[in-house]
């Protein structure tokens, strides 16, 4: 019968905020905890150059400190967090990744909602033959074969990697490591590129938002292409302010991209729009490496997305309630798959 909210902060808080909390109606109680090895451990007030804020603070802190996004973002995991937990918390990430993008290939089950199932072997076979070669070529079909299996894992209650969303966990996965084998790069390198991408989706999130219900798809698929296109430039040996104009990019080229899942489940469309944010964030990616600029800034584009995304009406904001959802044949669809029954 108790509910706890916990706050995050960079450093301890003065005398004032406890004692307001506490007089709050419905309060019971409320503490100040510090973590070893966290941000709280500095003076108060005094912050450090990895602890960012937005993509510009970003852009200074690699240049302060002459590193790319990721060496910056392991550097703020370690501080806030200690250095052993942040490592042992990225090899499970990897661990995991690896696991989700490749398990449904070979063994393909059937989601909970009946709606997809397969579909990951089947695009991840076309990487064999000629189809491949016309079209998405192989690197990125790899990605979006492990992009789609991510999604039949979790809609068959599996275990993922949230990258930033459960809707959207196939992008970044996928695409960092169909281009991690590709190039055939080591652990430590392919931690650095998860690191960059979740060096973006931190300012996301904090600048924005990855919420479908809150911005629609474009936030959930258009954050995870944004944050993959970072990660994918950095691997090639991109400079930080390319990766942000390819994180900018992607963010441009899915905006207005609606949450309308069919049946309220993450299956359909959410597979097949991991798969074209794996083509977003691998396009953006090539653009901003050839020299292409975004002409608006990463930080700015992430406010433009999360006013687009509160424009978005409700239907059309993760309630299965507009769009697709509403098809014939996708109602068709969600009443014979028996999960609300």
């Amino acid at each position: 019968g108790q509910a706890y909210s916990v706050f995050e902060t960079d450093g301890a808080p003065d005398d004032t905020v406890i004692p307001m909390l506490r007089k709050l109606d419905n309060v019971d109680y409320a503490t100040f905890i510090e973590l070893p090895g966290s941000a709280s451990s500095l003076s108060p007030g005094v912050s450090a150059k990895e602890i960012f804020d937005d993509g510009e603070q970003l852009l200074d802190a690699c240049a302060e400190l002459g590193l790319n996004i990721g060496a910056v973002m392991a550097m703020r995991e370690a501080r806030l967090t200690g250095e052993a937990h942040a490592i042992a918390a990225m090899r499970r990430v990897l661990d995991v990744m690896r696991e989700e993008t490749t398990a449904p290939i070979a063994n393909p089950q059937q989601s909970l909602g009946g709606l997809i199932g397969g579909e990951a072997k089947l695009v991840d076979a076309t990487g064999r033959n000629d189809l491949s070669a016309s079209l998405m070529g192989p690197v990125q079909t790899d990605a979006v074969a492990r992009a789609m299996a991510v999604l039949e894992r979790s809609a068959t209650m599996g275990v993922i990697v949230a990258a930033p969303t459960a809707g959207s966990a196939g992008v970044v996965p996928g695409c960092v490591l169909a281009l991690a084998d590709h190039l055939q790069l080591d652990d430590e390198q392919v931690m650095d590129a998860l690191y960059c991408a979740a060096a973006i989706g931190l300012n996301l999130t904090t600048s924005a938002c990855v919420a479908g219900a809150e911005g629609g798809c474009q936030a959930e698929v258009g954050s995870a292409a944004a944050m993959a296109a970072a990660a994918l430039v950095q691997m090639l040996g991109g400079t930080p302010e390319q990766a942000l104009d390819a994180s900018s990019i992607a963010l441009s080229n899915l905006l207005g991209l609606v949450c309308d899942p069919v049946g309220g489940l993450v299956e359909v469309p959410c597979q097949n729009r991991n798969a074209i944010g794996v083509a977003a964030a691998f396009s953006s990616a090539q653009l901003a490496l050839a020299g292409i600029k975004s002409l608006v800034p990463f930080d700015q584009m992430a406010h433009v997305m999360l006013s687009v995304g509160h424009a978005l009406p409700a239907t059309l904001r993760e309630t299965a309630k507009g769009g697709i959802a509403q098809a014939p044949a996708a109602l068709s669809a969600c009443a014979k798959c028996g999960v609300c029954g």
